[in-house]
């Protein structure tokens, strides 16, 4: 138990993703900067003019004259904060077009072991035996359609009709005696009278 525990595990953080972690931070820690700044400019602005209103004209210039500069410091903070985002979608994308150029590359070794298994000779053999198999069967049906009589086209053509007549359902044929056939007798017909036919 004693090996689990103080085993080390691999960390899956990389050093790409540790620089854009500090990127990260100091690009927060100067817009921290920037916004304790502005708070402070506003301060500086309402107490210089207060100064003016009291006739302290030189203090209040001289703290304008502070304002300026921090000012000056807030500009180049936005472009120090524009480089540092820029530098960690720069990080980002070239991470990203790491991992395309990686399944590039295994999807080239995969490409290349297959051809080394399939090459264009081994292609081209299969291909001229599958031609030759093809060519052999369609002369074993040349042979085949050429060897046959009158007589066996006959028989063949007897087979098929007997094949197709026993897959035609007849109905079932009655087991009763058909009743036997009574001759129809005329309803116009007069029978000749018994006295008259001993007669003649």
């Amino acid at each position: 138990m004693g090996n689990l525990f103080g085993r080390k595990r691999r960390s899956r953080v990389t050093e790409q993703d540790k620089a854009v972690l500090q990127l990260k931070q100091q690009r927060d820690k100067l817009k921290q900067y920037q916004k304790r700044i502005s708070l402070q400019l506003e301060r500086e602005r309402t107490v210089a003019l207060q100064l003016l209103k009291d006739g302290k004209k030189e203090k209040a210039k001289l703290l304008l004259k502070k304002k300026r500069y921090q000012e000056q410091l807030l500009d180049k903070t936005d472009n120090q904060i524009s480089n540092l985002e820029r530098m960690v979608q720069d990080i980002e994308f070239t991470q990203i077009e790491m991992k395309v150029i990686e399944g590039l590359k295994i999807g080239n070794e995969c490409l290349n072991k297959m051809h080394q298994v399939m090459s264009i000779e081994e292609v081209e053999r299969i291909m001229d035996e599958t031609q030759e198999a093809i060519e052999y069967q369609r002369q074993i049906d040349e042979m085949l359609a050429g060897s046959f009589t009158e007589e066996d086209e006959d028989a063949i053509l007897a087979e098929l009709d007997a094949i197709t007549q026993e897959q035609i359902d007849l109905p079932e044929v009655p087991s009763e005696p058909l009743p036997e056939k009574i001759p129809e007798t005329s309803p116009n017909r007069v029978k000749p009278k018994p006295e008259l036919v001993a007669a003649s």
